[in-house]
């Protein structure tokens, strides 16, 4: 018996000196999209970078499923790396989310103030959890679609609101908002606003073009909900079979090619916003007087998680950071 476990762990010593370790990597981003492209560059990079010792295989397009299908999969064994918005994050580490509690930022220079300031925090906690932080990739800021207009909380409160399916940050926000949200997959949502199950949704401007809700909705309210998060992990399980020399390379590299993704990422969103409008959907103003009960209600969402998701201590420190970027870059300064 001895004699056949080592022979197979020769066996297994041999494989990966000859043909080198492939990452299984899944994502929920389509064939075609910039998220992909940028990944099989990494890929390449990777592969020119190692000698084709450490690979890639991507899965695309949800062929794994959903994020929490992938996360059990990673967990098992069966991937090894893969996309996460927050949703399937917070699965790992809960804290993350306070990222996406809404309404907290106002632009992308304050998202990256403070995704910079935890980056490192962050990153040991994955590690703690079993995963290693590749860089940010973050999904862009999330509008609402209607196919009524909406500029006010009353409006709101007299649609039939979707929620992403098991995701506590949108349950704290629509509880706070006074909004009955229908609970549900992303894979639901287009035959949900085909049927009228649902008649407003929440995300970036890319997959609301992309995922084809737009042909089902008529207006964008003009103040983002929240900023949607997102990263790429690797198992830690998976991380440990690569050489130190390789391991290096791999956090390099992701990051510097995870920077240049959140980059293309936001003009793509930006692009889709325009492209939105030019195909018949409406950007309605929330007056000022509407914002600030969109303003209090979002205080209050995020105080209720306190606890739940992250510490108040950790609030704290990401409220306040933004108060003091916002005094040092104000018109004024």
């Amino acid at each position: 018996m001895k004699i056949v476990r080592y022979f197979g762990i020769c066996l297994l010593f041999i494989s990966t000196f000859l043909w080198g370790q492939q990452i299984k990597f899944a994502t929920v981003a389509p064939e075609g999209s910039t998220y992909l492209k940028v990944m099989r560059e990494l890929d390449q990079e990777i592969r020119r970078l190692t000698n084709g010792k450490v690979k890639f295989k991507i899965y695309p397009s949800q062929i794994q499923g959903d994020e929490k299908d992938v996360l059990r999969k990673i967990r098992l064994g069966q991937l090894h790396s893969a996309g996460f918005t927050g949703v399937g994050l917070g699965e790992i580490l809960p804290e993350e989310r306070i990222l996406e509690v809404p309404l907290l930022f106002r632009n992308y220079e304050e998202v990256d103030h403070i995704t910079s300031l935890l980056y490192e925090e962050f990153s040991k906690k994955f590690e703690e959890k079993g995963f290693i932080i590749l860089g940010w990739a973050d999904v862009g800021f999330a509008y609402l679609y209607a196919q009524t207009p909406i500029t006010t909380l009353q409006d709101l409160h007299k649609i039939k609101m979707w929620m992403w399916e098991g995701d506590p940050v949108a349950e704290a926000t629509f509880k706070a908002l006074g909004v009955s949200a229908i609970p549900l997959s992303l894979t639901d949502v287009l035959t949900s606003l085909q049927t009228n199950l649902i008649e407003a949704v929440y995300v970036p401007p890319l997959p609301c073009l992309t995922l084809q809700w737009y042909t089902q909705v008529k207006t964008i309210m003009d103040l983002p909900l929240a900023y949607v998060s997102g990263a790429v992990l690797i198992s830690k399980r998976m991380f440990n079979k690569l050489s130190p020399e390789h391991q290096k390379i791999l956090l390099e590299k992701g990051r510097e090619y995870m920077k240049r993704l959140v980059q293309e990422s936001r003009k793509d969103n930006e692009e889709a916003l325009q492209i939105l409008q030019r195909n018949g959907l409406k950007m309605v103003h929330v007056p000022e007087e509407s914002q600030q009960e969109f303003f209090q209600a979002a205080k209050k969402a995020r105080l209720s998680l306190v606890g739940k998701l992250y510490s108040q201590e950790l609030l704290q420190r990401v409220e306040t950071a933004l108060q003091e970027f916002r005094a040092q870059n104000s018109p004024s300064n």
